[in-house]
């Protein structure tokens, strides 16, 4: 049925899995070997995107096939601020110089790993594909973050655009 949308690609256009994977530091292979050349990189992303079932897909007006992300495709690797206060403005810049304002179009979530306990940081670069803000990065957004009180809760964490993104929590757990 051409014309519809389906949240698959048509079966005619399917190529299946494609051996490309992009690992956790945001590095791309294909069939094992490193993707070096930065404009293949930032091509194959131009067309990249995720289904609701969690799988990352090369979508183009023809063809489109599956690829293996070990956690997300892309890395915030540096960080701009503009502003102070509540009207401070934070906008990173991925692997693939895509540059994202942090606010509520991309958000800044923080995972904490179960075992260890340590923060591992994302932000929303498009619809389902986020970018892992790289140790430097995050460390540089801590340092600029502040306390803030809502309700009951002390956290700490960064504004942006009027938008408060919590880094974490300063209530003691016990």
């Amino acid at each position: 049925m051409k014309g519809a949308l389906v949240d698959s690609p048509a079966a005619e256009a399917l190529c299946g899995d494609i051996d490309i994977r992009i690992d956790r530091n945001g590095k791309w292979f294909y069939h094992g070997s490193p993707i070096t050349r930065k404009e293949m990189v930032c091509l194959f992303a131009s067309v990249l995107s995720r289904r609701a079932d969690g799988s990352y897909w090369l979508i183009t007006p023809v063809e489109s096939g599956r690829i293996q992300v070990e956690d997300v495709p892309f890395m915030a690797v540096e960080m701009f601020m503009c502003g102070s206060g509540r009207e401070k403005v934070v906008s990173f810049r991925t692997n693939i110089d895509e540059l994202v304002t942090l606010g509520p179009s991309n958000p800044l979530r923080v995972e904490t790993d179960p075992k260890s306990g340590e923060p591992c940081p994302y932000v929303l670069v498009r619809e389902g594909i986020e970018a892992r803000l790289a140790r430097p990065v995050y460390y540089e957004l801590v340092a600029h973050g502040i306390e803030e009180k809502f309700g009951e809760e002390r956290s700490y964490g960064i504004w942006s655009g009027g938008n408060f993104f919590p880094l974490g929590s300063l209530e003691e757990t016990s």
